[in-house]
């Protein structure tokens, strides 16, 4: 328990059901889902469908989805992979004399949006509702209005140059080229119309009628091969998630070409550091876990890519041999030198959220665009901001995770639940880009480890490497960061704190629920 004469959240606790989200209203509309004999799924595509309003820049329907399903507690997990395909006629000879541009802005980072197709998957094999039922709270925000919340002002603000490269997305998520600031009521009355429409004729009408016409016509535009038949093609697929042990817990994850074994390599290697042994906040255990991080990306890098297109070694990448030969590459005293940079261009900005139910369905579950507003690309009659998840893909001819014509990319969505004695005990997730890995891999040990409850566990403070040197929050005591630069670490500030989290803990012997939710965001963890 925390200390309550101290300033901080304490856990939430309930017995019926839960929901925590990175907004109150999302959070709010998952459990009048519930309230109304919903169950976790239905909540949860109501709470994300919320989400694409309020927080349009981190998440929308023009973005992929992945999700984590427990039936009843079971540890038998259900993954579901919900990203999509760059266009079938994208090759690298192409792109490469279109300029050979990925970058955040480019219309050929554009990927098919996934995550309609994956929300309507959901909810016909395992949800009780009809889309337009749980799209019911989405519709009424987006048509009426909603508060922005002061993280979510703040990075609008931030953003405003990113949709000043499109018209359309200045006149639909704008106020006059202006962001809205914290506290001022803001409209998005085509994205509710948009909602409408796909609630009332199903996931058909966004991927072959005339909201992909809308889509595809501005994404030609800007000299894009998208065509309407990559946005009728477009499934998602049922997957095996990928597991790794840690002390005794089972960690689940969506296997590629998502990064979620980033996170079980990095387990797997702190697993033999005896971390638990070590001060939580020291320089010891920020050490080793910034290590086992860059040894984690560093293979991450090389093989992670759309097994649909070549065999990823996910078998010797969790290996206990191959965790035994990262881990000895760990020097306590000094940083590895001859590693390379995460690849990735730090970014924050993703929703992730869990809901469980009455009947402990649980439900881990993650929504995104990649980089705020993804491309700032806005398709003009439905709202919909495209995402950039192709910036994910290389230019490396023969490297795995190479673009290539209706092709995935690495992805850095990853939701996560923990198992433990055979049951699902803990639907959780780190938001944060490229951090989420090691938001993984530092929330599970701050629980396995150090004994935190679930919302001690998000508050601890946050390092990651980025660049050739790694970014610390302002959490992160003075002689922590000293004994960093004394073992070779370039040490940086934090500009924004390093993702969001939430996590609901489900406590089968007394029959109740557990949650916390990221101070880091707006959010809360709301039970009933």
């Amino acid at each position: 328990m925390r200390d309550l004469h101290l300033p901080g959240r304490s856990t939430v606790h309930s017995v019926n059901g839960m929901c925590a989200t990175s907004q109150p209203l999302a959070a709010e509309a998952a459990i009048a889902i519930l309230r109304a004999g919903g169950n976790a799924v239905d909540a949860a595509i109501a709470a994300s469908a919320v989400l694409c309003v309020v927080e349009p820049y981190n998440t929308g329907i023009g973005g992929d989805c992945f999700v984590l399903l427990s039936k009843k507690g079971s540890a038998d997990i259900i993954g579901l992979n919900g990203s999509g395909r760059s266009p079938a006629a994208l090759t690298l000879e192409k792109l490469k004399a279109a300029g050979g541009d990925l970058s955040l802005n480019s219309v050929h980072s554009v990927t098919v949006p996934g995550a309609v197709d994956a929300w309507a998957r959901l909810i016909a094999d395992h949800g009780t509702m009809e889309l337009g039922r749980v799209f019911e709270p989405a519709i009424r925000l987006a048509e009426e209005g909603f508060a922005v919340a002061p993280r979510i002002g703040l990075e609008w603000h931030f953003l405003e140059g990113h949709l000043a490269h499109d018209p359309d997305a200045v006149a639909h998520y704008t106020k006059d080229g202006k962001a809205p600031a914290a506290g001022d009521k803001f409209r998005l009355p085509a994205m509710a119309e948009t909602l409408r429409l796909i609630g009332r004729k199903g996931r058909d009408v966004f991927y072959e009628g005339p909201l992909a016409e809308d889509m595809v016509a501005k994404l030609s535009s800007l000299g894009g091969f998208h065509t309407l038949e990559d946005f009728a093609s477009t499934r998602c697929n049922y997957v095996d998630p990928v597991r790794t042990n840690y002390r005794g817990r089972e960690i689940c994850e969506i296997p590629p070409n998502g990064q979620g074994i980033t996170a079980l390599l990095m387990l797997n290697i702190l697993s033999r550091t005896g971390l638990d042994a070590l001060d939580p906040n020291g320089a010891v255990r920020f050490h080793y876990e910034m290590e086992a991080a860059r040894l984690a990306y560093d293979m991450r890098d090389r093989y992670v890519a759309d097994p649909d297109f070549g065999e990823v070694p996910v078998e010797r990448l969790l290996s206990d041999a191959f965790a035994d030969e990262l881990a000895t590459r760990i020097d306590p005293d000094r940083r590895i030198a001859e590693l390379g940079a995460v690849r990735d261009p730090l970014n924050r900005d993703t929703v992730y959220l869990t809901v469980v139910d009455k009947d402990r369905n649980a439900v881990s579950f993650i929504n995104s665009l990649f980089f705020g507003f993804g491309s700032g690309i806005c398709a003009p009659k439905s709202g919909v901001m495209f995402q950039n998840r192709g910036s994910g893909f290389v230019l490396e001819e023969g490297h795995p995770n190479c673009v290539a014509g209706a092709k995935r990319p690495l992805h850095t969505i990853i939701p996560a639940m923990l198992v433990e004695k055979g049951r699902a005990v803990m639907p959780f997730g780190v938001m944060g880009g490229a951090y989420q890995a090691v938001g993984h891999a530092h929330v599970v040990t701050n629980m396995v480890d150090y004994g935190m409850d679930p919302q001690q566990a998000l508050d601890a403070p946050r390092a990651f490497p980025v660049g050739d040197g790694i970014e610390v929050e302002r959490g992160v005591p003075a002689e922590t960061r000293e004994g960093l630069a004394a073992r070779g670490h370039l040490v940086r500030d934090a500009v924004l704190p390093h993702g969001g989290g939430q996590a609901i803990v489900i406590d089968h012997e007394r029959g109740t629920l557990i949650g916390g939710s990221d101070p880091r965001k707006d959010g809360a963890a709301v039970g009933y």
